[in-house]
């Protein structure tokens, strides 16, 4: 375990001392003030999840000798259990682990679990959205944060270096005209629209801004280890099978959704409807496909289908030539949404959020004829600067987090 750990703390030092972004995304005080022993960041590859543990870690103002950062996914942990070595690290007088990947380590729950039971010692781990915490009595241990792809809000400060607020979604149904005049004050000439069509193009992800490989190319790859590594390893999915879930993605992606039935999308990909709600759910977990279930399937067994959209619109544009505007619009608003509050489809409007709001998301002429008489309802409008009574720009919801 000496040799191994030698090794370990080399690489770590090289990785502890690499240059970082100086833009830190919203969960940056959450994990570092974090009281809980152990504390997990889970999310879609690509969204940042170890600048975001690294950044942390340099603020925690340990010595080398305290600290050390591990990848999972590196062959030196190969058959190297992680209790053993927070175990010898322990013994040496460290005092934080900084765990990436660790979906990638055989057994991590009970790893973590008997971590958290023996030894006095800080745990930041990342793993894929797609992992899985079966033992609710291990859960109950740490605390898990999910760091999504990038906010309207983010990119915005990203690509401006200008600070926004974020505001909750009560701010935003009540007072969204002062809050929109609020936002064009600070960006003064900027027009917000030119730079809300680029971000549902291109820039929810961190590395837009970083990385010299072509986005979409970098989005791909991201896809791929997606299927190649996360959902196959968790999941148990065969590699003859990714196909099909790669299929399924395109299959929606030209879709619209409620366009295909599940009888329709099973024939489409080639599985049976058992094992395609099965892909849905893994593709789901891991934060590219989201599905959004029927308001009343809530209370009672209704055969309703479920509405199939892509995780955010920038895997639209990297997984198909053509999709729909309007598909887009609702990708958005639900991607941005979902993060801090619940949100169903309705027969009247196209979602019900909170169990309180009703919205219907249209193109800046969307009237309200499909709402009308509904309490508490609204349209969010593309294309809009501002807003106008029950009226809403798309774009204001970009600022929920």
């Amino acid at each position: 375990m000496e040799n191994t750990l030698n090794s370990l703390k080399r690489l770590s030092y090289i990785k502890l001392n690499k240059k970082l972004p100086t833009y830190r995304r919203f969960l940056f005080d959450d994990v570092l003030n974090a009281q809980d022993r152990i504390v997990g960041i889970y999310g879609s590859r690509g969204v940042g999840k170890t600048t975001l543990m690294l950044q942390v870690a340099k603020e925690l103002q340990l010595s080398y000798d305290e600290l050390i950062y591990i990848s999972c996914d590196h062959p030196l942990l190969q058959d190297v259990s992680l209790f053993d070595l927070v175990d010898y690290f322990y013994s040496l007088g460290g005092k934080c682990v900084i765990i990436d990947e660790i979906h990638e380590a055989k057994d991590f729950e009970q790893q973590l679990k008997s971590i958290y039971d023996f030894f006095d010692i800080k745990i930041i781990f990342s793993g894929s959205s797609a992992i899985k915490l079966t033992n609710p009595s291990f859960a109950r241990r740490y605390s898990m944060k999910r760091l999504p792809v990038l906010s309207f809000r983010e990119f915005l400060e990203l690509k401006l270096s200008y600070s926004f607020k974020s505001y909750s979604i009560e701010e935003i149904f009540k007072h969204h005209e002062n809050l929109s005049y609020e936002i064009l004050d600070t960006l003064q000439d900027e027009k917000v629209l030119k730079y809300f069509k680029e971000y549902i193009v291109q820039g929810a992800y961190p590395f837009y801004f970083e990385s010299s490989k072509p986005y979409f190319q970098k989005i791909i790859d991201s896809i791929n280890t997606i299927l190649h590594t996360d959902i196959a390893l968790l999941y148990n999915v065969p590699p003859d099978k990714i196909a099909i879930l790669k299929k399924l993605l395109t299959t929606i992606c030209v879709s619209k959704p409620l366009e295909l039935s599940i009888e329709k999308l099973s024939k489409t990909v080639g599985v049976s409807r058992a094992t395609l709600y099965k892909y849905i759910e893994y593709l789901h977990r891991a934060e590219l496909l989201r599905h959004i279930i029927y308001e009343a399937k809530r209370f009672k067994n209704i055969q309703k289908p479920d509405k199939l959209y892509l995780s955010n619109t920038n895997l639209c544009n990297a997984l198909c030539i053509e999709s729909d505007s309007g598909t887009k619009r609702e990708i958005f608003f639900a991607n941005q949404v979902s993060q801090n509050y619940s949100i169903y489809y309705v027969d009247r409007g196209d979602f019900l959020i909170n169990e309180h709001y009703t919205v219907e998301i249209g193109g800046r002429n969307k009237g309200f004829n499909q709402i009308k008489d509904i309490p508490n309802s609204f349209v969010v409008a593309d294309d809009l600067e501002i807003g106008f009574k029950n009226k809403i720009p798309l774009w204001l919801f970009g600022f929920l987090y």
